[in-house]
């Protein structure tokens, strides 16, 4: 799977906002603390609003906050919000696609890893990032020395 810079901007847009203490954040010091370029981010920040993971106010006293606690916002939610389906086979669910021949066994594969990335994407909050405590599950994965060597 890429990760997009429009998703990893999302998230750590979304980490900022849930470990604000108190009141809107500035989309402008959202943009500094993560270094997302602010007109990127702005989009981002849309797509997160449109999504209802993320609130907004204008004005001198306004800015963006979490639309529902963190604890309640997973990752894939802010996939899903800026990127749409975690796991698509040219722009269509890989289910709706109909393999032939050699290839017939593809659907049931495109399935498989999309589970797997419900797996992890669907249990990690963002409270969990925030408070630095990935669940079990998931540390799991990450310490597999395994999981750590690029191919």
């Amino acid at each position: 799977m890429r990760i997009s810079a429009k998703a990893d901007y999302a998230v750590r847009a979304a980490t900022e906002l849930a470990s604000a203490k108190e009141g809107p954040t500035k989309g402008d010091a959202i943009a500094r603390a993560q270094d997302i370029p602010l007109r990127f981010l702005e989009n981002i920040l849309g797509d997160m609003r449109q999504a209802g993971l993320v609130r907004s106010q204008r004005g001198a006293e306004g800015g963006y906050w979490l639309a529902k606690p963190a604890k309640e916002i997973t990752v894939a939610d802010i996939i899903r919000a800026v990127e749409g389906p975690l796991a698509a086979v040219r722009g269509e669910a890989p289910e709706d696609i109909h393999f032939t021949g050699s290839a017939e066994s593809l659907g049931r594969l495109w399935v498989a890893v999309r589970a797997s990335l419900r797996g992890v994407l669907e249990n990690v909050t963002l409270a969990d990032l925030v408070d630095g405590k990935l669940p079990a599950r998931v540390d799991k994965l990450a310490d597999d020395p395994e999981a750590w060597v690029r191919r």
